[in-house]
């Protein structure tokens, strides 16, 4: 069972990397929810066209948007 080293670093056993196709040098993206964290390798292009459908709203600046979100995450709304 691997165990958090001192730095904070945890070594991934190789069988579940090789399950997740996980490599040497990969980025990976951490999320956290419900005190359960979870690792994503990061793929190129993965996303593509993932908000597509999504209409813009040109009320609203970038950096207003962002703020709202971070806002609400904090209320627990997000």
């Amino acid at each position: 069972m691997p165990k958090v080293s001192a730095k904070r670093q945890i070594t991934i056993p190789v069988d579940l990397c090789q399950e997740a196709n996980i490599n040497p040098g990969d980025d990976i993206e951490t999320f956290i929810f419900e005190g359960q964290i979870t690792l994503v390798k990061k793929e190129k292009g993965a996303a593509k066209g993932l908000l597509k459908k999504i209409k813009i709203n040109k009320k609203y600046s970038d950096n207003e948007s962002l703020a709202s979100t971070i806002q609400n995450k904090h209320k627990g709304t997000a």
